[in-house]
């Protein structure tokens, strides 16, 4: 009896480094320097940090050496430690400001761009220019318009005293504690709110035609198309672009690196920036692992949160 090539018998007896649809080497050969990359530059970092969260070590000094101090780290920042206290508030005011704004002001640049109107492509483009700008160089230029002494939004408020007689000076948006969050939440939009606008405007796009000339036989409005089309349809979408800039407000660093330095009174100082400091300036890796594990519990239980709360204002197509 001849045995058939295509046999069982026949396959199960193919040499191990032959492909197979069940035994794809081939391909994990390709995903190894990505695989390889994830463990030397990100699992291994996180280990090593969740290990220095519980030493005092400072790097730089040839002489020191790792000292245990267990949960030390953590009962500072809980508990005796003041500027922790502020940078959270101050990371707290960028979260709940930015984010908002960013998800409005994008969404209404992106309706007024999805109608038919001349230059919408200009438009579109201008508004975006701000997202592939370095953000160093656009908080240069930040912080040279709201110079208090020849910035240019300064010298517009000289001249309209000027002009009416009036005793108005410009705020010290750089200088003062009332006004550095605001100027440091001028600049984050300004970067970002192009972003969210393109997104919103893809979904936007994808909302069916049918269903607004439905809504318009039914003598809906065009708030209650906005309302009860639109915005059901676009939640996705929002749900995020939420997640992703709240996860970037926590993040908030070069900004408040450039523009005040932290300052004024460690008035725009936030958790990444205070890691900074503590990593890099100040020499303490251990409380620098610390904060940055705290950062890494309040990402995850407001992402955990945002999730588990998607189902009362997310709806999603059927199929999806």
């Amino acid at each position: 009896m001849v045995n058939n090539p295509t046999s069982p018998t026949s396959s199960s007896k193919r040499s191990f480094l032959r492909w197979r649809p069940d035994q794809q080497w081939e391909a994990y050969l390709f995903l190894l320097p990505s695989l390889l990359g994830f463990v030397l530059f990100v699992l291994l970092p996180v280990l090593a940090s969740l290990g220095l969260s519980f030493v005092k070590w400072n790097m730089i000094n040839p002489m020191s050496s790792p000292k245990f101090v267990g949960l030390a780290n953590f009962r500072q920042l809980l508990g005796s430690d003041q500027v922790f206290d502020d940078v959270v508030w101050n990371t707290a005011y960028f979260m709940i400001t930015i984010v908002p704004l960013q998800l409005i002001l994008g969404l209404l640049i992106a309706l007024a761009l999805n109608q038919s109107i001349r230059g919408a492509l200009l438009y579109r483009v201008i508004y975006f220019m701000p997202v592939v700008t370095i953000i160093v160089a656009g908080a240069i230029v930040f912080q040279f318009m709201l110079n208090r002494n020849f910035g240019l939004i300064s010298n517009l408020f000289w001249s309209l005293g000027e002009w009416t007689g009036l005793p108005i000076q410009p705020p010290d948006f750089l200088g003062s504690t009332k006004w550095s969050k605001p100027s440091v939440v001028m600049l984050t939009i300004w970067k970002n709110v192009g972003f969210t606008m393109v997104i919103y405007l893809a979904a936007l796009q994808g909302v069916p035609q049918e269903l607004y000339d439905a809504a318009n036989a039914d003598g809906a409005t065009t708030w209650q198309r906005f309302r009860h089309v639109t915005m059901p349809l676009i939640s996705p979408t929002t749900f995020f672009l939420f997640v992703i800039q709240m996860i970037g407000a926590f993040q908030l660093f070069t900004e408040a690196f450039v523009m005040t330095a932290g300052g004024p009174a460690n008035s725009t100082l936030t958790v990444v920036y205070y890691i900074y400091q503590n990593a890099f300036e100040y020499m303490k890796m251990g409380k620098a692992s610390a904060i940055a594990w705290f950062l890494f519990l309040f990402i995850f239980l407001f992402t955990l949160l945002q999730t588990r709360l998607q189902s009362r204002w997310v709806h999603y197509e059927a199929g999806e």
